[in-house]
């Protein structure tokens, strides 16, 4: 008897693993081709006679296409199905850089701009939706870490790829070879056969909560806190290394390694923050807590010229204690999300991210200008005291929505 109870059981298990291995894999591909042209830039500068200024224009058009498409994608993952809409994506982001490729010119850079940015705005309304409607309760928030984790791993493995590809291949070649891993798996994720977020939804919401409007104060102030996330990190991870070396009498590889103990740690943080999300339900005081010790370090490397060891120890902590939010921040936009409306609730607040991403190259770039280096690291601190206080408005109890939902359907 305790075989055949624990049989389903087991079968649901296998299943969210599958589905969980499944959307991080799209994650991955997510973040790998989103450094695919950047990781290009000498190769298209040589072929298309263009300067820094218009390859940079590409990322530009890319960054305000992702943040314009994010809130409509999140609505149609609700409404036509998260499935549908990624795997949509994916062989969207794929064709774009295979037509580069083949016909490379400047008006197909911007034109392949344009679609990866609208294949990249898919990626975090479709695969929380799912995430959230099919992963285990008590273990949501080391799924987000382990979702997240995987796009680190995507980016971190981009360049040395797609230098390997030039080498070997050459540019054209590179660009059809990367973008054929997005079409690739989507058909992998089509023969796993990954669930449909929008059917669960239905199931457990009704089709009144998919009418709702998801536009809260709380997504509103979420929105905020994500534009304040990306330019408290971005800051640093674009500018960190030559703030380094300019203001602090830094060596390149000693700044180069602290960026990258930087990074690498956030990876390492964005786990170990997926159990500590699973063990609490005060994901806004944690995000708070983990900040605020966050702010003080940066601080200190803006404003103390630290030895070596201890700035490499530094950055390490600082870029540890950034990734170990990454799940509580996740938590906190489900928690905020009416009952069947997760795709539209990411959707929304993710846009935060690509406001950031507009900003904080112009602002940090002219901080660097001003030739003020150690204000990479100020300014840093700034955005992360504003989040320190946003995160402590942002908190709404654990399965609120739900309940809500739940007290609605036995109590028309």
């Amino acid at each position: 008897m305790a075989d055949i109870l624990a049989a389903p059981q087991h079968a649901k298990t296998d299943e969210q693993l599958r589905t969980l291995a499944a959307i991080s894999t799209a994650h991955w591909v997510s973040h790998f081709h989103m450094l695919v042209l950047p990781m290009l830039f000498p190769f298209l500068k040589a072929e298309l006679g263009v300067g820094y200024i218009e390859l940079g224009f590409a990322l530009t058009v890319f960054a305000v296409t992702s943040g314009l498409t994010q809130a409509p994608i999140g609505y149609l993952a609700d409404h036509i199905g998260a499935r549908k809409i990624l795997l949509m994506g994916l062989t969207l982001g794929g064709l774009a850089l295979i037509v580069l490729g083949l016909h490379l010119s400047y008006p197909w850079l911007i034109a392949s701009a344009v679609l990866l940015g609208l294949a990249n705005s898919v990626y975090h309304p479709a695969d929380y939706a799912i995430l959230s409607a099919h992963m285990n309760e008590t273990r949501m928030g080391r799924a987000f870490s382990i979702h997240t984790f995987a796009g680190y791993v995507g980016g971190a493995v981009a360049p040395a790829v797609v230098a390997t590809l030039v080498a070997t291949i050459g540019g054209h070649g590179a660009l059809i070879v990367t973008g054929a891993v997005g079409p690739l798996v989507a058909l992998i994720l089509l023969v796993v056969g990954i669930p449909d977020a929008s059917a669960a939804d239905r199931q457990m919401a009704g089709a009144d909560a998919r009418r709702r409007s998801v536009v809260t104060p709380a997504l509103i102030v979420l929105t905020i806190f994500f534009t304040l996330l990306s330019l408290s990190n971005a800051g640093i991870g674009n500018f960190g290394l030559v703030a380094l070396m300019s203001g602090y009498g830094v060596t390149f590889p000693v700044a180069n390694i602290a960026l990258t103990g930087f990074l690498g740690a956030s990876a390492i943080g964005v786990l170990a923050g997926g159990f500590l999300a699973d063990h609490t339900r005060r994901h806004g005081q944690v995000a708070a807590a983990c900040f605020a010790v966050n702010a003080v370090i940066v601080l200190m490397i803006a404003t103390v010229i630290l030895p070596p060891p201890l700035l490499l120890a530094a950055m390490a902590a600082a870029g540890f204690l950034g990734g170990v939010i990454a799940p509580s921040r996740d938590m906190l936009v489900r928690n905020a999300a009416p009952s069947g409306a997760a795709g539209r609730a990411f959707g929304i607040v993710s846009t935060g991210f690509n406001i950031g991403g507009i900003i904080s190259p112009l602002l940090f770039g002219w901080i660097m200008d001003q030739n003020l280096p150690h204000w990479v690291f100020g300014a840093s601190v700034v955005f992360m005291v504003l989040t320190v206080l946003l995160a402590l408005v942002t908190e709404r109890g654990p399965h609120e929505g739900q309940a809500e939902s739940n007290a609605r359907m036995m109590h028309p």
